[in-house]
């Protein structure tokens, strides 16, 4: 059993910037992909950034390239998603999920998942 925990959310102005993070309880930390997801209010959870066990290969929603970053540190049991140049559209639930694979991304299975974390994004 993966538990997850984010923490980071919060409100900030169009331009600014967050980091999210997720710690996981769980002592094979290092062989669970991870990913970011998000849910608006009124809209279906979407995938916003994945990462491999190892850290090497990461994956991005075409509406966060080049503004999020998705990275791990498996000695802390933690990944994080720092997110830059902040738009409204990015006001969401953030939630933490681990797939029990190498291989990370938008297609994979996710068996686990956070509570979530609010960002709101004023304009």
């Amino acid at each position: 059993q993966v538990q997850l925990v984010e923490s980071g959310g919060g409100l900030v102005q169009a331009g600014g910037s967050l980091r999210l993070s997720c710690a996981a309880s769980v002592r094979t930390f290092g062989r669970y992909a991870m990913g970011w997801f998000r849910q608006a209010a009124g809209k279906e959870r979407e995938f916003v950034a994945g990462i491999s066990s190892s850290g090497g290969s990461t994956y991005y929603a075409d509406s966060v390239k080049g503004r999020f970053t998705i990275s791990r540190d498996n000695a802390k049991n933690t990944v994080y998603l720092q997110m830059n140049s902040l738009k409204a559209e990015d006001t969401a639930v953030y939630y933490c999920a681990a797939s029990p694979g190498l291989v990370g991304g938008s297609r994979v299975p996710y068996d686990y998942w956070g509570q979530g974390t609010q960002v709101t994004v004023s304009s």
